[in-house]
């Protein structure tokens, strides 16, 4: 059997760029602790990346890629079902890439090309869920009136951006270890849903809660 072809350098060190920047978070992560995790020398990263943010910026650059193709989902959301399946993933690409929501307002106070694309996330974002509303809203699932779409879509935005922000400052210790991801990412999944509750037909709003059950104890006891 042929052996894999090692990954080339440029590659580990945006896989080990991001694992620490998640970790610690991005502020308290210099280039040399990334070249010192993968054993090679200052200058060989350099050599890939001569500044911080260009690790940023590529490490960016991945996450809009798999956005992108994800929000398209939201066109073939029709019931509750579809949407939990597109919110959690939209929440497991966010736990992936977590440094660029923990340490959001420090990345854009401090990289140009974050602040300016970052504003096009939240537009796109928008966008997609107003797609996922209009589709249920046609499958007879959801009854909302025109004008309120844009209010409604753009909280699902603001809860989606700003729920692992949350979490950890509930659970600064721990709240963004690989051991809470579940239940952050079920957690937020929830709680962005729940703001369709009262526009949801009768049986599609059982069903949410349904979905939800399995840790909704869970969220209740850690909430102070």
């Amino acid at each position: 059997m042929a052996k894999k072809a090692p990954r080339r350098t440029a590659q580990r060190i945006l896989e080990a760029a991001l694992d620490l920047f998640n970790r610690f978070g991005e502020p308290n992560v210099s280039t040399t602790l990334v070249a010192g995790e993968l054993n090679i020398s200052p200058g060989n990263l350099y050599y890939h990346y001569p500044a911080k943010d260009e690790l940023i910026n590529k490490l960016y650059e991945s996450y809009e890629v798999e956005l992108n193709e994800l929000l398209h989902a939201s066109e073939g959301v029709r019931d509750v079902e579809d949407a939990w399946f597109f919110m959690h993933s939209l929440f497991e690409l966010i736990w992936r890439y977590r440094f660029l929501y923990r340490d959001l307002n420090d990345l854009l106070s401090k990289n140009r090309h974050l602040e300016t694309q970052f504003q096009l996330v939240l537009h796109n974002k928008a966008r997609a869920i107003r797609a996922l509303l209009t589709g249920m809203s046609r499958a007879g699932h959801l009854s909302i009136d025109e004008r309120e779409l844009d209010p409604l879509a753009r909280s699902m935005v603001v809860v989606l951006t700003y729920w692992l922000n949350y979490e950890y400052v509930r659970n600064p210790r721990e709240a963004l270890e690989p051991g809470h991801a579940q239940g952050a990412l079920l957690r937020g999944a929830h709680h962005t849903l729940h703001l369709l509750a009262p526009y949801l037909a009768p049986e599609q709003r059982r069903h949410l809660l349904t979905l939800s059950s399995a840790y909704a104890g869970e969220d209740q006891t850690a909430t102070v």
